[in-house]
């Protein structure tokens, strides 16, 4: 099977400058496929910046006008086809969502694939996402032109029930776009960098799948994205991390072999489908 080639864009946005935003968005697209990169992954609320609270509505818009946006700015512009996922603010309706879309654009056409809506909304300490935004209902597996896949967002995949959902629903690859302020500074490491390492590591070794994780840098109102985007492989390996705190394209190679390996050599996916039933009378008779 041919490798994928992905793109982890690592990326500081002008907060709620959607117009500036976009136009790098597009030359990162266009970056992208003069590199060979069939798909790039650009961070959670890419388009406007995280910390925007009551600026929401105004960032915000919808996935067929994030497709155009982009769209017209790639048109003529690039030869061969790339998809895209990207994090942004999402008017649906009246209803506005943290989200992430899965577009594809090539050299005369754009298509919104999928949009998928952030579960778990961060609302402690420093994040207040349930005052500004709806949470999402459904998980986000589908099918691309490099096979099923699956997207999550940020504290998404802190919780195991969402990536474990995305592998029994056939995806080989999750793609992760996050904003996480810096926070944890009491060892050699950044406290939240090293937990997503552990987190995306975890995922990858017991559901035999990749993680693809773009982060956001650069700063807002005095709080530093970590940066530090990473791939990992199904064998539970890291196959690429980007720096800290800068902007950056970090590239990778997907082995899509290696996830018949792993699966064939762990068949934990494999023994959780089986007794899939089972886990689900488990829940239903679990009470909180």
């Amino acid at each position: 099977m041919v490798p994928i080639k992905v793109a982890c864009a690592q990326f500081a946005p002008q907060k709620a400058n959607l117009s500036a935003n976009l136009d790098r968005i597009a030359e990162t697209v266009i970056q992208a496929a003069e590199e060979g990169v069939q798909v790039v992954v650009f961070p959670e609320t890419s388009t406007s910046g995280y910390f925007l609270e009551g600026g929401v509505l105004e960032a915000s818009l919808s996935g067929e006008a994030l497709r155009d946006a982009i769209g017209e700015r790639v048109a003529g512009k690039i030869s061969n086809e790339v998809d895209a996922v990207v994090g942004f603010y999402e008017n649906r309706n009246g209803d506005l969502y943290n989200s992430a879309a899965y577009l594809t654009f090539g050299a005369e056409k754009s298509n919104l694939v999928h949009v998928y809506r952030k579960f778990f909304l961060a609302t402690y300490g420093v994040f207040d996402e349930e005052r500004f935004v709806t949470r999402g209902h459904d998980v986000a597996v589908f099918d691309t032109r490099f096979g099923r896949v699956g997207i999550l967002i940020c504290e998404d995949v802190w919780h195991g029930v969402l990536p474990t959902l995305c592998a029994v629903r056939g995806a080989q690859v999750l793609f992760v776009p996050a904003a996480s302020p810096a926070r944890g500074f009491g060892g050699p490491d950044i406290g939240n960098h090293d937990r997503y390492r552990r987190l995306f590591l975890a995922i990858s070794e017991e559901h035999g799948i990749f993680c693809v994780n773009a982060q956001l840098t650069g700063f807002e109102g005095g709080k530093g994205f970590i940066g530090g985007s990473m791939v990992t492989d199904p064998l539970g390996s890291v196959v690429a991390e980007g720096p800290l705190g800068e902007e950056y394209l970090l590239v990778a190679d997907l082995d899509m072999d290696l996830v018949g390996i792993a699966r064939a050599q762990t068949p934990l996916i494999n023994d959780l489908q089986s007794c899939w039933q089972d886990v689900r009378n488990l829940i239903s008779t679990t009470e909180f």
